[in-house]
């Protein structure tokens, strides 16, 4: 009942190996493309779906051209202090 290897069963074996190694080449190429594209409309999607959770109260006004719009601003805390010091007027000495 035992059986030993043979030049025609070992030739099969790697035609088999073969056709299914450039079979999943010839598909991968296929079948690449859209699974990328698929992918990265999903994650498209879920980037949106996380920016709109971060920015829910975002404003969708419609501004006219070449109107100015300030949304905050600024503190007018930019007075210097006036005692920082005296000045000294110095000589160089040779």
């Amino acid at each position: 009942m035992l059986q030993t290897a043979s030049a025609v069963g070992l030739l099969r074996t790697i035609l088999i190996i073969l056709l299914i190694y450039y079979g999943l080449k010839i598909l991968s190429r296929i079948f690449a493309p859209l699974l990328v594209r698929y992918m990265s409309k999903k994650m498209q999607e879920r980037f949106g779906g996380q920016f709109q959770q971060q920015q829910p109260n975002r404003k969708e006004e419609k501004e006219k051209v070449g109107e100015t719009v300030i949304d905050k601003m600024p503190k007018t805390d930019n007075a210097s202090n006036k005692t920082v010091g005296e000045y000294i007027d110095y000589e160089e000495i040779d």
